[in-house]
């Protein structure tokens, strides 16, 4: 009796812990002129069969995030401190032998220009089924099936005889296609996407982001997706981390993010959209601190309305500041965030 409750309570915690939770990470890229931090004390979980967007503008970390978890930081690039539990076990840990049957099988990555990232010399079909082969092991007859089921699944017409085309022969939006067909193409539990609608026109970013989404809810499986854009964060995602400097600096469900935001750096993000009617946009003032010469203090503090001298103290923690609303500020204590950020446009 005691074993079996045992093991439904052990079944209980996999189901309902995180399927990817990363805690204190740090990434780091040496310089001539110094240690650039890209990410620094980096931190946010990903739940089973949902969406977590991350957010913020070029140069936050956005991308370096996406990698870092792969382990395909591009030297001299390295991870110098932190944790990435991917259900319960830290990547960082691995040999790279078991980090190669991870990537693409478990954990699958649809990069930002699928026009360099497919090989323009083999067909697509070669290079959906160079995963499958090797992470499926099946044959070459079973894995050019899969490989023609993926295509078909995202909807790449006539799917049986485009898959022995090369890259060039298809267009912007059936390559990054193509793209998310060979990360479905060994059914991973979780999907990265980097920014997965650049370069593509506003129909054909409508048709990814909706095909991304019946793939999701028809597989159970989850989502980090890593964009720019507030208006694809607004339409995919279950929960939003905010990032800035190389750290999450909010996060919260989606709803409450947009109806409550809370950082001032979020705050201005929203006050930057355009709006009907209303045909100025309000720019975040400044720009972002190198990433080689930290401020000791608040990333943000010298684009700050709220800016006090306690921020320049130390880094706040990210703090609970509302039920499941996490926020990195000394001086935002809750949802009654000053009004001149509100009103700043």
């Amino acid at each position: 009796m005691n074993n079996a409750t045992n093991a439904t309570n052990t079944t209980n915690t996999a189901v309902n812990s995180p399927l990817l939770e990363i805690q204190g990470l740090k990434t780091v890229f040496p310089t001539e002129n110094g240690l650039a931090v890209a990410v620094d004390d980096l931190g946010f979980s990903v739940p089973r069969g949902s969406v977590l967007g991350i957010v913020g503008e070029s140069g936050c970390g956005k991308s370096i995030t996406s990698l870092s978890i792969l382990r395909l930081v591009p030297p001299p690039g390295r991870i110098a401190a932190g944790k990435i539990l991917f259900e319960g076990r830290d990547l960082l840990t691995l040999s790279e032998a078991q980090m190669r049957s991870v990537r693409g099988n478990q954990i699958a990555l649809i990069p930002q220009d699928p026009m360099t990232s497919l090989n323009p010399v083999y067909t697509i079909g070669d290079q959906i089924m160079e995963a499958i082969e090797l992470h499926q092991k099946v044959g070459k007859k079973e894995a050019r099936q899969r490989a023609i089921e993926v295509l078909d699944q995202v909807r790449i017409p006539q799917a049986a005889s485009r898959i022995d085309d090369y890259p060039h022969q298809f267009s912007g939006g059936m390559r990054q296609r193509v793209m998310i067909a060979m990360a479905l193409s060994c059914n991973p539990k979780l999907l990265i996407a980097d920014e997965p609608t650049t370069a593509l026109d506003v129909t054909v970013q409508a048709q990814i982001l909706e095909l991304l989404r019946t793939i999701q809810r028809e597989h159970g499986m989850s989502i980090l997706l890593i964009t720019h854009d507030l208006g694809v964060v607004a339409e995919m995602c279950d929960n939003v981390a905010v990032m800035y400097a190389g750290s999450v600096v909010e996060m919260a469900e989606v709803n409450e993010l947009f109806k409550n935001p809370l950082h001032p750096y979020t705050i201005g993000l929203m006050n930057s959209l355009p709006r009907p009617g209303n045909s100025r946009l309000t720019p975040i003032q400044g720009q972002p601190p190198s990433l080689i010469d930290l401020p000791q203090g608040c990333r943000f503090a010298d684009r700050c309305l709220l800016v006090e001298p306690r921020s320049r103290e130390a880094v706040p923690a990210l703090e609970e500041k509302a039920p499941g609303h996490k926020v990195r500020c000394a001086v935002v204590t809750g949802p009654t965030t000053d009004v001149r950020l509100q009103n700043s446009n």
